[in-house]
């Protein structure tokens, strides 16, 4: 309630938040029937279309209040601390000592908001032209060094290279005509097959294209698939 007082929002609107998520209980149904009613101290509800406008201002919160003043990676000489998406959270820096600042800062934060960092889950990469290892430490464990991982359903590597991830959409773009070639090559409308190869192979080859920075390769992957 603190936070969203902070943010703003109306009395009203806090009550009503307040009397939604007071006093919660849960029940999960089995093969034979529902266990008795539990009580939940903490969390949003699930399936409820406010929880994640909730979960995102607390998140911002936190990470506002944690990574102040912190961070040395600039993009058009803005600072950008973060890439998030719901719990998904990328921090960004340059220099492996504001990394380890960063990560240090959030921890210590985030216990004050009652959320921890999961240590088996978080990685960490360097994206460069010799990505040679970062160590990061957290509770005395060294993160995971990878050289390649998938946020938000595209590929990043330490490269920095978009290859592996166009090859990856291709791959399951050609999968995707696999499993719909009689429809595509029914007797229905050519313009008709034309849209509906658009539509579902490729929404699935170009998806995240925004992204990418291509080099001539790429481009001669893309052409070649599209003949």
């Amino acid at each position: 309630m603190q936070i969203l007082r902070e943010a703003g929002i109306d009395w009203r609107e806090r009550r009503l938040i307040s009397n939604l998520y007071r006093v919660q209980s849960v029940k999960v149904r089995l093969n034979r029937g529902e266990i008795r009613s539990v009580k939940t101290g903490r969390g949003v509800r699930q399936g409820c279309c406010l929880s994640p406008i909730l979960f995102n201002v607390y998140s911002e919160y936190l990470t506002k209040e944690a990574l102040e003043g912190l961070g040395d990676f600039k993009i058009g000489g803005q600072t950008i601390h973060t890439v998030k998406y719901a719990d998904d959270l990328v921090l960004l820096a340059k220099e492996e000592k504001v990394l380890q600042d960063m990560i240090d800062k959030l921890i210590e934060i985030g216990r004050c908001y009652g959320m921890e960092m999961d240590v088996e889950k978080t990685k960490v990469m360097r994206i460069s032209r010799q990505p040679f290892p970062v160590k990061i430490i957290i509770e005395q464990k060294q993160l995971e060094n990878v050289k390649s991982f998938k946020y938000l359903g595209s590929t990043l590597t330490n490269d920095g290279r978009c290859t592996c991830e166009i090859k990856c959409r291709i791959a399951m773009a050609k999968a995707d005509f696999n499993k719909k070639r009689t429809l595509f090559t029914s007797t229905l409308d050519l313009e008709l097959r034309k849209k509906l190869v658009r539509c579902y192979v490729w929404s699935i080859a170009l998806y995240g294209a925004e992204t990418w920075t291509l080099r001539a390769v790429d481009q001669k992957h893309l052409e070649s698939f599209e003949m």
